[in-house]
C-alpha cells in the first residue's frame, strides 16, 4: 500500500503493525467523544489508529491550540469514500472550533496521472472544492488551498522539508523508480508543508491535527520524521480505514467506477449500482428465508455501516433480520437507495450554492 496504489485485501490491523500507528484504543475514542459527542465513525473503528492523538487531546485540556488539516488529490469528481473523513474532519473542527487547512493537491494528480492535464487538474480542484464548501466547514475557520493556485504560500516550507530527505526514503516509502519523474519525487516535501505552515505565519509552534485514510501516513511519517529537524511540532494523524466498494472490495475507488457511488452520479446510476451491488445473500428469496444472509461480507450493509446509519440499535436490527431471513436483499438495497438518493440531493443543492461562497475559503493572503 502507498498513497497511489492499494493491492489486494487490506489488513488494517497489518497495517498499524507494519507502519508503525498505534490503535485507537476504547479509552481514547471515549475521551474523543466525552468532548465531541457520539459519532460511529468512532464506536465502529471506522476511525481506528492515531499518531499522538492523546498528546493533542492532553494539550487542549491544558489550554494549548491545535488546527487541522486534510486534503484531496483532484482527479475527477468526488465519491462517497471521499466525502466520509471530510464529514469526520467537520465533526472534529464543530467540536473544537479550530481552523482547517484543506490542500487541493491539483499538482500531484497532473504528475501522476500521464493522461491528465493541468488545466483538467485545476478544474477538478475547483469542481470539489464545492463539495468541501457543501459539507458546511465553517468560512470563518477553513482555507482551501490549491498548490498551482497559492504555492507563495507552501513552496519556502516544502524546500525546507525537501532539503531533509533524500531519494533513498522516497523510494523505500513510495515505491518509486528510475522512471517516476521528478515532480511526484519532490511532492512529499510539498504535502507536509501544511502540517507546518500556521507554526511558520506565527512564529510559535501550532501543532496540526490530521484526520485522513490510513494509505496516507506514508506521507506524514516523513513530515513526522522531518518535524523536529526544523523546528516544527511534529503532526498527528488519526486514521480511518477505507469505505467499502459495492464490488465487495475493500476500498471504493476511482479507478472502479461501478463500485463507487459519485456526487455527480445520476439518479438512474446510484440505483443500478446499488441493484447491482455484492451482497451476502442467498440465491433465491427461498433460502433467503430459510437460511438467512450475511451481512459481514456485504458491501449494502457496509454502506449502511460506515455512513447511511449513525444509530448502532437500528444497525443490529437490520443484522438480526438478514441473518434470520426476515429482511431480503432487495428490500435492503431499496432502502439504500432512497438513503443515498435524499442524501445527494441535498448535498447537490448546498454544491450550486457553494459556488457563491467559494472566495470565503480562499487564504485570506489572496483575497480580493
Amino acid at each position: 500500500m502507498t498513497p497511489y496504489e492499494v493491492r489486494g485485501k487490506v489488513d488494517y490491523d497489518r497495517l498499524m503493525e507494519e507502519f508503525g500507528t498505534s490503535e485507537l484504543t476504547v479509552e481514547l475514542a471515549s475521551k474523543l467523544e466525552k468532548k465531541c459527542g457520539k459519532t460511529h465513525f468512532l464506536s465502529r473503528r471506522i476511525f481506528y489508529s492515531h499518531r499522538d492523538l492523546d498528546k493533542v487531546l492532553s494539550a487542549w485540556e491544558e489550554g494549548k491550540e491545535f488546527y487541522l488539516y486534510t486534503g484531496r488529490g483532484p482527479s475527477g469528481p468526488v465519491h462517497l469514500g471521499h466525502l466520509m473523513p471530510w464529514i469526520f474532519t467537520k465533526y472534529l473542527q464543530e467540536c473544537f472550533e479550530v481552523k482547517l487547512i484543506f490542500q487541493m493537491t491539483d499538482d500531484e494528480k497532473f504528475l501522476y496521472s500521464e493522461g491528465m492535464n493541468l488545466e483538467e487538474a485545476k478544474k477538478w480542484a475547483y469542481e470539489n472544492s464545492l463539495d468541501v464548501i457543501a459539507l458546511g466547514f465553517d468560512p470563518k475557520r477553513t482555507e482551501i488551498i490549491m498548490d498551482t493556485e497559492h504555492i507563495s504560500l507552501l513552496y519556502e516550507i516544502a524546500i525546507k522539508v525537501a532539503k531533509k530527505i533524500n531519494f533513498s526514503l522516497v523510494k523505500a516509502v513510495f515505491g518509486f523508480d528510475s522512471s517516476t519523474n521528478v515532480g511526484l519525487i519532490f511532492f512529499t516535501s510539498l504535502q507536509a508543508a501544511p502540517a507546518f505552515l500556521e507554526s511558520e505565519r506565527r512564529g510559535e509552534k501550532i501543532p496540526c491535527l490530521i484526520p485522513c485514510a490510513i494509505d496516507q501516513d506514508p506521507h506524514f511519517r516523513i513530515a513526522r520524521d522531518v518535524a523536529p529537524k526544523l523546528g516544527y511540532p511534529k503532526p498527528s494523524l488519526i486514521l480511518s480505514k477505507f469505505f467499502p466498494s459495492l464490488s465487495g472490495a475493500n476500498k471504493m475507488s476511482s479507478s472502479s467506477p461501478e463500485g463507487s457511488i459519485y456526487v455527480t452520479d445520476s439518479e438512474e446510476e446510484v440505483a443500478r449500482k446499488i441493484r447491482n451491488a455484492f451482497t451476502g445473500g442467498q440465491a433465491t428469496i427461498k433460502e433467503q428465508r430459510e437460511k438467512g444472509g450475511n451481512p459481514e461480507i456485504c458491501s449494502v450493509f457496509q454502506y449502511y455501516f460506515y455512513l447511511f446509519e449513525e444509530k448502532d440499535s437500528k444497525l443490529m436490527e437490520r443484522m438480526k433480520s438478514c441473518k434470520s431471513g426476515e429482511l431480503l436483499c432487495g428490500e435492503c438495497k431499496s432502502e439504500l437507495i432512497e438513503r443515498v438518493l435524499s442524501f445527494l440531493r441535498d448535498h447537490r443543492e448546498k454544491r450550486e450554492k457553494a459556488r457563491d461562497l467559494m472566495q470565503e475559503f480562499v487564504p485570506e493572503e489572496f483575497r480580493d
